[in-house]
């Protein structure tokens, strides 16, 4: 059947994750903080995860804005950082993430070939909302779906049912893209044709799916449409 509808992750797939740490540490000049923002953000992000996941599995659901203010604060106190004013532009940039270079003209293609495109994330609405804008990307989004609407993170079931219950699209037309491989895993053991977008040259996870395809950045997704 033909993939009519592509549905991407958004942070760490569409959206720089990193460029919130990195941006603060070049436009500050600190030597401090040049040398430790890689493993700040590294731990930002997977606390960002992490909390995640506890929250679905013990059922304690809060949104993601204030679990990546959550993870923030512990990875800043791990990497000894306790200004107020930092932690502010951190979480500033945070929410205008950019793009990364490949996606606009991505996306751009996915439009000219008459497919549609939507965004599935473990994002807060405002915060999706925010980056969209941001990005300049919003005129090749047709829909924006936040695990807001069932208060369960990736890679939880309920979260890929979104986009059959809110877009009206077979399993078999939809074609996901993700740079977290435990989420292309779950979308692929769902019945989603996947893509694990693998930015970091990591070692494929050991979960009950397996991606369909593996690719280095997002620019050749069109072709595989």
């Amino acid at each position: 059947m033909t993939l009519t509808t592509c549905i991407f992750d958004a942070y760490g797939t569409l959206f720089d994750v990193t460029a919130a740490a990195r941006q603060d540490a070049e436009k500050e000049q600190d030597p401090g903080l040049l040398a430790i923002w890689p493993k700040l953000s590294a731990d930002w992000r997977q606390k960002q995860l992490e909390y995640s996941w506890l929250r679905t599995i013990a059922g304690r659901h809060i949104d993601f804005w204030q679990i990546t203010q959550d993870s923030l604060d512990w990875a800043m106190e791990a990497s000894g950082l306790h200004s107020a004013a930092l932690r502010a532009k951190f979480l500033a940039v945070y929410k205008e993430l950019p793009a990364y270079s490949e996606v606009p003209e991505m996306l751009k293609s996915l439009k000219e070939k008459g497919k549609t495109i939507a965004i599935l994330s473990n994002g807060s609405p405002a915060m999706l909302q925010s980056a969209v804008v941001s990005a300049g990307i919003g005129e090749f989004i047709d829909e924006v779906i936040s695990v807001e609407d069932v208060h369960k993170f990736k890679p939880h079931i309920r979260v890929y049912d979104l986009v059959g219950d809110l877009m009206d699209v077979p399993q078999t037309e939809v074609l996901f893209a993700s740079s977290n491989g435990w989420d292309a895993a779950g979308a692929a053991g769902y019945g989603f044709a996947t893509v694990w977008v693998n930015r970091n040259h990591a070692p494929m996870d050991r979960l009950w799916g397996t991606p369909h395809r593996v690719l280095r950045d997002l620019s050749a997704i069109p072709e595989l449409v």
